[in-house]
């Protein structure tokens, strides 16, 4: 399974005063069982290009295909593109509607013409998968807190078990504790599933540890597009575009620069300071 983008152009309010293009011959390839990270300040152009990948905005030029078919072929299902490219939007508790938790997660399978028993099968199961007690399930929705509230509308998504998970600044809103719980469960959900993951974020530090790719968007252009080590080393091109890499990535090219043997690929301050510890000789992490 994958997502091509082919030369792929968007333009907002064409032929008006307030014409925008938004994305700029955009081109890229996701194959299945990635984990990737799409980075850029607001307005860069990160959630016009989601988007796409379920069709929900059609490109203005360009192609765009889905396990090798072009969406935008006539006949082509959205309604099953939609099914199983999933996309959780920025502040997704705001979409909440039903009376318990429960039905709000079910309410996707039930539309999908799934039964009411295979609808609650899948609810249990995608209200585990992120981590929510089950003494909460019937509770309203609108009594949780706003990492919960958040929870439920991943939830609502997983329970119609799409093949591709794209969620819009998960983490938006919520407090320290509450963005690492949040990234900590869709990591875990990326590793026993193997379910290509595609995170949208404004901040490079908080996906860095947890992606194994790295999309940085400016203007409506990519910028760059590798691992995270790979595009942290050209730290300085991304403080041009007003970007800024993990603190571990200046302090272990200062080392460098000062003369000591250390690696500069680390993006996590754990793995940084395994590298310190390495290089100054005082043995391994413990």
């Amino acid at each position: 399974m994958s997502i091509i983008l082919n030369k792929v152009n968007y333009t907002y309010s064409t032929g008006t005063a307030y014409e925008v293009q938004a994305l700029k011959n955009i081109s890229l390839k996701i194959e299945d069982g990635e984990f990737i990270g799409i980075i850029g300040h607001t307005g860069c152009g990160k959630s016009t290009l989601i988007q796409h990948f379920n069709g929900l905005i059609k490109a203005t030029s360009g192609g765009i295909y889905y396990n090798g078919e072009d969406i935008y072929d006539e006949g082509y299902s959205l309604k099953e593109l939609r099914s199983r490219v999933g996309l959780v939007f920025q502040y997704p508790e705001h979409q909440l509607f039903e009376t318990t938790i429960f039905d709000d997660v079910c309410f996707g399978p039930v539309n999908q013409g799934l039964s009411k028993n295979e609808a609650g099968l899948r609810a249990f199961e995608a209200l585990k998968n992120v981590g929510l007690p089950e003494k909460l399930y019937y509770q309203s929705p609108f009594d949780l807190s706003g990492g919960q509230k958040r929870r439920v509308a991943i939830a609502g998504v997983l329970a119609m078990r799409p093949e591709v998970l794209v969620l819009d600044e998960p983490t938006a809103g919520l407090d320290p504790k509450g963005r690492d719980e949040i990234f900590e469960q869709i990591a875990q959900m990326h590793e026993e599933n193997h379910m290509t993951i595609i995170l949208v974020s404004h901040s490079m530090e908080d996906v860095a540890q947890y992606v194994s790719r790295m999309i940085v968007m400016n203007q409506g252009e990519i910028v760059s597009d590798g691992t995270p080590s790979s595009v942290f080393s050209h730290y300085k091109e991304l403080e041009q575009i007003g970007l800024a890499a993990p603190q571990v990535t200046y302090l272990l090219h200062e080392m460098k620069e000062a003369g000591f043997d250390v690696s500069t690929s680390a993006v996590s301050v754990e793995d940084a300071e395994r590298e310190i510890l390495r290089c100054l000789g005082k043995g391994a992490w413990k």
